[in-house]
């Protein structure tokens, strides 16, 4: 996940590594619009002095079925630029009253996992929520590291409703949750991502491919004292890495519910390519679990456990190349691409607009290329009244990996399977 701040000024915050620090990890079926990857019927779209590839088309289908709710990219709580949200209701475990709908809670398909700023929830609530302890009593806590940051918070546990679909009691993350105690040492470099201002959002939710936000790395008791990125903290105090089994990681929502629980589809509307105020979407349980989530994307790629294709190729390199809709713009590096100055530093500035392409590649033979289209974040940051944009782009440290963030969702149905009930994890459009 790798998100600007504002329209001006601001900083990066990067994508959770939601394993080990030396692992890339992104973090993070359809009826109605039809399937696959729709277009216009101009092949090309003309600004600036150069061309645009044609934008898809695709339109989500209404929120109004149970395993349905809605996403909306607007101005959310800080005027971050394309981030989507849902609303989530968050309960105590085994109970239905003291609950709360927390909104503005950010869709992101590159991590995995509910995580909340502890400020927005009700004091009530947040006391209802048992704080997760290991098996020698000490609590657990999680640190999340970003690219310029990270988030530090307990490990509680809470039903979760979104839409009309529920779970039993998961581990969630409570971010900035003052029980977690001091932020230990190496959990992360940078400033804490610990309020809403500074995330952009009041939580976020994580639904990419996988059950878990560490996996086996985290459960190995030779990998987790270096590499976990959860904390065993007796008394809230002296915190140290711990090892720790995956029933008790932090885990992806949909991936326990009761029913639709073996993928997503994010779909969003087709928005204008100088960039629209607002854009309203559908997240969708499940793939081939009801009428309205048949698979019917053009392309699917067989993924690693984390929704990487690592077989991807762009410029003649081979990268790891993901979808992840919290990234608020494409991020890859391509030096023939002019960069912004200091208002918009680390986005692109082309003076004309521009077309890339990239092969995308997973694990199995599949192999298919994806046009996107760019244009400078100074023009499009022209108007400071707009909030989704299909064709911002901006640099990456390194040439090994290529984010296909939420420029690429406008007009498209992205799929992604679970690593569940024997699937292979999987991706598509």
């Amino acid at each position: 996940m790798r998100t600007m701040q504002s329209h001006i000024a601001g900083k990066f915050r990067g994508w959770v590594q939601a394993v080990v620090a030396v692992m890339l990890v992104s973090v993070v079926a359809a009826c109605g619009g039809g399937g696959g990857d729709s277009s216009s019927s101009n092949s090309s779209n003309t600004l600036n002095g150069g061309s645009l590839p044609a934008s898809p088309t695709q339109q989500p289908i209404a929120a109004n079925a149970a395993n349905t709710v809605p996403i909306t990219v607007g101005r959310g709580v800080n005027g971050v630029i394309n981030i989507p949200t849902v609303s989530v209701t968050v309960c105590p475990p085994g109970t239905t009253s003291n609950c709360q709908v927390i909104s503005n809670i950010q869709v992101d398909t590159g991590s995995f996992g509910l995580r909340l700023v502890s400020s927005v929830l009700n004091t009530s609530l947040l006391a209802a929520l048992p704080v997760s302890t290991l098996s020698g009593g000490a609590q657990l806590a999680e640190c999340a590291t970003f690219a310029d940051g990270f988030t530090w918070g307990t490990v509680r546990t809470a039903t979760i409703q979104i839409g009309g679909e529920t779970t039993a009691a998961i581990p969630i993350q409570i971010i900035g949750d003052s029980a977690a105690g001091a932020v230990p040492s190496g959990c992360g470099s940078g400033p804490a991502d610990n309020t809403a201002t500074a995330l952009g959002a009041n939580g976020i939710l994580g639904i990419g491919t996988a059950l878990t936000d560490c996996g086996a790395t985290c459960a190995d008791p030779t990998r987790a004292p270096t590499y976990s990125n959860y904390f065993a903290c007796p008394g809230g105090t002296s915190c140290t890495r711990a090892t720790v089994p995956q029933p008790q990681q932090v885990a992806n929502p949909v991936a326990n519910f009761t029913a639709d629980n073996n993928g997503v589809i994010v779909q969003m509307p087709p928005v204008s390519n100088t960039g629209a105020a607002s854009a309203t979407g559908t997240l969708v349980f499940g793939i081939g679990t009801q009428s309205n989530n048949a698979l019917a994307a053009t392309q699917t790629f067989t993924t690693d456990t984390f929704g990487n294709m690592n077989n991807s190729v762009f410029n003649g390199t081979t990268v790891q190349a993901f979808f992840d809709s919290g990234s608020n713009a494409y991020f890859f590096a391509d030096s023939s691409l002019a960069q912004c100055g200091s208002n918009f530093a680390g986005f692109y500035c082309p003076s004309s607009a521009q077309t890339r392409s990239i092969t995308l590649g997973g694990l199995s033979s599949t192999r298919a290329s994806a046009n996107i289209g760019i244009l400078s974040a100074s023009t499009l940051f022209g108007n400071t009244s707009n909030f989704a944009f299909n064709d911002l782009a901006g640099q990456i440290g390194g040439s090994s990996s290529f984010d296909l963030g939420l420029p690429f969702f406008y007009g498209r149905y992205m799929y992604y399977g679970f690593a569940t009930g024997g699937q292979a994890p999987y991706v598509g459009f």
